[in-house]
């Protein structure tokens, strides 16, 4: 039986507020076994069932990817959310497998949305020259986005495009264990550290991202539009160094 648009509607809210808590609970670090656990009383079986944006079994730990090319593979070619009706490629992420450092930023441009990779443009060129200043290579770091996705006309990513894709670079960090994270921007800033200060106020300082030390920064491309900040983010990108020498 066909529903009625506004039942269905309604049906549909209900389940993304379902999801939201849930997928709140897990960033909490809270047990979720119960949602895998639902014991009937007649026969003993488990009925319950849990549902996120990797696998069933992340809510306990089981069957979730332990390496990149597994996550990978789980991402697919991912249809989540309706960025994927407009991408070229999916830009998960490149760079050391064991890195001490990662950059994290907001989403991929026009150009890393042809190549299908991380900060390839203007501001992912000025984003290698900081990595080279700190005495690195773009290839001792890890670098990714909080969406796979390129948003149309590279628009601000919508936070339920954030919600659908984030479990993959919290998964993404999980399996790379760096000692620090470089958040680029206020969207990654705020969707790591679940706040909603800006980034003049987060930068400059250490913050923890489930045990990690963060430190937010500005991204690369409002350097490009601000020139005076880089002295800032210098001073950000100086804190990291010395912390990993």
């Amino acid at each position: 039986m066909e529903l009625v648009p506004e039942l269905r509607l309604e049906l549909l809210q209900l389940v993304r507020s379902l999801k939201g808590g849930i997928l709140q609970r897990r960033e909490n670090g809270e047990d979720l076994s119960f949602l895998r656990r639902n014991v009937s009383a007649r026969g003993g079986k488990a009925t319950g069932t849990y549902t996120n944006q990797i696998r069933p079994e992340a809510a306990s730990g089981e069957g979730v990817p332990s390496t990149l090319t597994g996550l990978r593979d789980e991402l697919g070619e991912c249809t989540r959310c309706r960025l994927s009706e407009g991408r070229r490629n999916i830009v998960f992420g490149e760079g050391c497998e064991a890195p001490q450092l990662i950059f994290v930023g907001e989403a991929p441009g026009e150009e890393e949305d042809r190549l299908g990779r991380p900060f390839v443009g203007k501001a992912g060129q000025l984003l290698t020259r900081i990595i080279e200043a700190m005495g690195m290579k773009r290839q001792d770091v890890y670098i990714c986005n909080i969406l796979k996705c390129r948003p149309p006309g590279n628009r601000n990513p919508l936070p339920e495009e954030i919600k659908l894709c984030e479990p993959f670079l919290f998964r993404q960090i999980e399996i790379l264990q760096p000692r620090i994270i470089c958040a680029l921007g206020t969207f990654a800033a705020r969707s790591l550290l679940k706040t909603e200060a800006p980034i003049t106020t987060l930068r400059g300082n250490f913050h923890r991202f489930r045990g990690v030390k963060l430190m937010p920064t500005y991204h690369p491309a409002y350097l490009l539009r601000n020139p005076a900040a880089k002295r800032q983010v210098w001073d950000d990108v100086q804190k990291i160094a010395a912390e990993l020498i």
